[in-house]
């Protein structure tokens, strides 16, 4: 969050907006006191029921949609400045190397820059058709892995926690890509599960393939 005050704070005056949400399928309560804390004067949202995963069909954290001024997305959901550094961490403890991290932080620093070029010059934001047929597209599989999600969240909310597992676990069969859908299921089961054994073996099946996406800037 500190990243993005700063940048608010750099490029509000030419009327940046910076919103942020929190997707948390365990009420706004558990995710309220890490935004009150920030104390950020760029707006911030919980989002209890992934209204904006459906919306922009988003799939991991963190990941950003540009929209101009006039309320059209010039950039579709794409890696917000992370990188897959962190899958070669030392897991016991909890470190990378000095070479990850700075090339990690230079990474995360050139995305940063080309917002910055956006908001002063136009520079990356892409024609209509373009925008346009960089946002992934939702299949039938996607949709009804949604469902599922959703169904799956009321059933915990209801006291249904069996069937309501069966259900999350039925929306990521249909659409393993979303890790933010197995990571809601994972911490309403178990605070802290999301980032545990189960979320390393899950990174570590995907092989060569990216766990953060490099945007195409």
């Amino acid at each position: 969050m500190p990243v993005w005050q700063h940048l608010y704070d750099e490029l509000k005056d030419k009327g940046f907006m910076v919103v942020a949400v929190a997707e948390e399928s365990r009420g706004a309560d558990h995710a309220r006191p890490w935004i009150e804390q920030a104390k950020s004067s760029y707006w911030q949202l919980i989002d209890t029921e992934h209204r904006l995963s459906d919306l922009y069909n988003l799939v991991n954290v963190p990941q950003a949609i540009w929209i101009d001024e006039e309320g059209r997305i010039v950039r579709p959901p794409e890696t917000a400045g992370s990188t897959d550094h962190f899958r070669r961490m030392d897991l016991k403890t909890k470190t990378m190397s000095p070479q990850d991290q700075a090339e990690r932080l230079a990474a995360r620093e050139a995305y940063l820059d080309a917002v910055r070029a956006w908001v002063r010059t136009g520079q990356h934001a892409l024609p209509s058709g373009m925008a346009r047929a960089g946002l992934p597209r939702v299949t039938p599989e996607i949709a009804e892995a949604r469902a599922h999600f959703r169904l799956g969240v009321w059933l915990r909310q209801h006291g249904r926690t069996a069937e309501g597992d069966r259900q999350m676990a039925e929306a990521s069969r249909l659409y393993p890509e979303s890790w933010s859908m197995w990571r809601q299921a994972a911490d309403l089961d178990e605070v802290g599960k999301a980032s545990g054994p189960e979320f390393w073996a899950r990174v570590q099946a995907l092989g060569d393939r990216p766990y953060y996406p490099p945007p195409k800037l």
